[in-house]
């Protein structure tokens, strides 16, 4: 009879023990409110054109791309040029090199034309201030694990101007930023309002 009542003993333990195991790890108890909530991220941005009619002869020095928790962003950093650097960011049905009119193949089921208005080289001397190729991904650009961004190609640096293509995995809503010495478009990874 001892034996029966430990046996009943384990196994009531063990089926406890599972019951708990069961429940997923950060799951409040029942009656006790989650404090975790979905991140509310910023809508309204749109898909048109978006523009500044800044220019500075300062030159671009590097393009540098970040993932966050509601879009991923791409930087210009053009040191020297304050808040002057003027831009033309848009949807394009294919990207178009200025001069040559040669067509640049970019990834993605949409392509973002990104116009920066400084050029990729030093306006004296004409030495280059960007290691970009024309048609070649961005140097030092890895979108590996990226939700929206699919690929980039520089476009190159013609009269003052530099062009870059920015492949996206569909027409999303973005944004673009003109803060102190860059330029920041962020691309949205939905159109809904949460990350």
């Amino acid at each position: 009879m001892v034996q029966i009542r430990t046996a009943c003993a384990t196994l009531a333990l063990v089926g406890a023990m599972v019951g708990v195991a069961a429940v997923p790890a950060g799951a409040a108890p029942s009656g006790v409110q989650s404090t975790t909530r979905a991140t509310t991220c910023p809508t309204g941005w749109g898909s048109l054109a978006k523009t500044d009619a800044g220019a500075t002869v300062a030159p671009l020095t590097n393009v540098r791309t970040g993932q966050h928790t509601c879009f991923d962003r791409m930087v210009v950093d053009v040191p020297g040029a304050g808040s002057g650097v003027g831009y033309r960011v848009q949807y394009v049905d294919r990207l178009y090199q200025d001069g040559s009119g040669r067509q640049i193949p970019v990834a993605g089921g949409a392509v973002i034309e990104v116009r920066v208005s400084a050029p990729a080289y030093d306006p004296e001397t004409g030495a280059a201030t960007y290691p970009g190729r024309v048609a070649r991904p961005l140097p030092g650009v890895d979108l590996t694990g990226y939700r929206t961004f699919r690929d980039t190609r520089f476009a190159g640096s013609f009269e003052g101007e530099t062009q870059i293509g920015l492949g996206v995995r569909a027409r999303l809503p973005f944004r673009v930023q003109q803060l102190d010495d860059r330029v920041v478009v962020d691309v949205a990874h939905s159109w809904t309002a949460t990350g």
